[in-house]
């Protein structure tokens, strides 16, 4: 297995080991690792979204490519690619991690994916024909999952049109990754309909790397409930205890990384699809400048990002597949 990412080559950057000792404002923040939000266009309604449908931008592929690499020239270690959903653009987000991986040589290339995205030409599922693809530069490949109930798949909104095969496409999607050894992550939003729920058994049978737990959060011009947002997840928030109490039900699971609304908020660097930090430290999502106009440096000053916050909640962990490929069922080494 690959050593850890380290942050001791990053001079700005307390050690790793002790993430009591935070950032100061005079300390240089190094974007170590970065979620860049390309699109917000997503085929499912989840109602606590808190990056939701409201614009079509998305950059041409140049401009990516430029903004990604002032990423890497600043201290880009890992790129966590999200949506809206990702897959909605399969060439382009294709493209885009093939130039992480071969041009920038990122350490990390993860991607998140909300499911349930079919091509209209033919009706079959887009991941398992991309991973043939494009499977070889991923690190970590992403589902969202938050019950093994597919009725309360549907009331959060996490299905399209009623379809109640998400925990099917889930578990397809995992084999496929353990398969090809692309490392399967599990993100779950703990809210009022599936606080109550037993999940032991289906993480089981996935078998994640890692399974990230989120509080459900709800951020102003996103899911508030406010005429400047499309979702209101107010009436899904959990409470510090209950969340509280969901995870401590999942406690055997050593893949198992739970957040907080607390540990969340300020402690991800969230690019959005104009390559604009977002800053949630007031409660909102507030765009600061471009980094394709101000630089990255520049950039960062609009973050509203706490590095200690990030080292506190594990930001830096196992973030590489091995590097010798072997097809887990043969053992022979994969053809990509």
């Amino acid at each position: 297995m690959n050593p850890q990412p380290s942050l001791l080559d990053c001079p700005a950057v307390e050690n790793p080991q002790h993430p009591e000792h935070p950032s100061t404002e005079s300390e240089p923040i190094v974007p170590l690792s970065v979620n860049f939000f390309f699109t917000r266009i997503c085929n499912l309604s989840c109602k606590f979204c808190f990056h939701t449908n409201s614009s079509k931008f998305k950059l041409p592929i140049e401009e990516t490519k430029r903004g990604l690499e002032m990423l890497a020239g600043a201290g880009m270690k890992k790129l966590n690619i999200a949506g809206g959903e990702p897959f909605m653009f399969p060439q382009y987000l294709g493209e885009m991690i093939k130039y992480c991986k071969e041009d920038l040589k990122l350490e990390s290339v993860s991607i998140m994916h909300v499911l349930r995205y079919f091509l209209p030409s033919n009706g079959s599922k887009v991941t398992e024909s991309w991973l043939r693809t494009y499977g070889k530069y991923v690190d970590i490949f992403g589902v969202s999952c938050d019950s093994f109930d597919e009725e309360t798949n549907v009331k959060i909104g996490r299905s399209e049109g009623g379809y109640k095969g998400h925990v099917q496409d889930a578990r397809r999607i995992s084999e496929w990754c353990h398969d090809k050894n692309v490392l399967f992550k599990l993100n779950t939003v703990v809210n009022k309909l599936n606080v109550a729920e037993d999940m032991n058994t289906g993480i089981e049978v996935l078998a994640p790397h890692r399974w990230k737990v989120f509080q459900c959060l709800i951020l102003d011009g996103e899911n508030s409930g406010t005429q400047t947002s499309i979702r209101d997840a107010r009436e899904l928030v959990v409470t510090d205890d209950e969340f509280s109490q969901f995870v401590k039900r999942h406690e055997g699971h050593e893949c198992m990384v739970a957040e907080s609304n607390q540990l969340m908020r300020d402690s991800y660097l969230m690019l959005d699809e104009k390559m604009r930090f977002l800053n949630c430290s007031t409660g909102g999502k507030i765009p600061g400048r471009s980094v394709l106009d101000v630089g990255v440096h520049q950039a960062l000053q609009d973050a509203g990002f706490d590095q200690g916050a990030f080292l506190k909640r594990g930001g830096v962990f196992e973030w590489q597949k091995p590097k010798k490929l072997i097809h887990s069922a043969t053992g022979d080494p994969l053809d990509w």
